[in-house]
């Protein structure tokens, strides 16, 4: 996937958790996970974004390892919103989907630049 594809990729998926925390209910159950869904949500477009723009494989490796955990934190607040039955699997499954998506992405996008050779 070329990076610009990625970019916009992550973007939406930060449109979507916006979307998705907007439409929570205002328990204070459902806000405290949802604000931290919203954090961890939307920090992969922009830790992505930086990592687009890096200027060695190091740097490269430190913004793609925060996008690998920010994703990994997303997946463990929407788990858990869906296991707290606050959101109905089904309508977190997409979601869900998109965001183990990107991180196995974004695994082998760290894993293919440690392995590369060096110049």
């Amino acid at each position: 996937m070329k990076h610009q594809e990625l970019r916009e990729r992550t973007k939406n998926f930060a449109l979507r958790i916006i979307r998705m925390y907007g439409a929570l209910l205002r328990s204070t159950e459902a806000q405290v996970l949802g604000k931290q869904v919203l954090r961890s949500g939307t920090s992969v477009a922009a830790n992505y974004r930086e990592a687009s723009r890096a200027r060695s494989d190091a740097e490269l490796l430190s913004k793609l390892g925060l996008v690998e955990q920010e994703l990994d934190e997303t997946l463990l607040w929407l788990e858990l919103l869906v296991e707290a039955g606050i959101v109905p699997a089904a309508k977190m499954s997409k979601l869900q989907q998109e965001a183990d998506e990107l991180l196995r992405i974004t695994a082998t996008a760290i894993k293919t630049t440690k392995n590369r050779p060096r110049t």
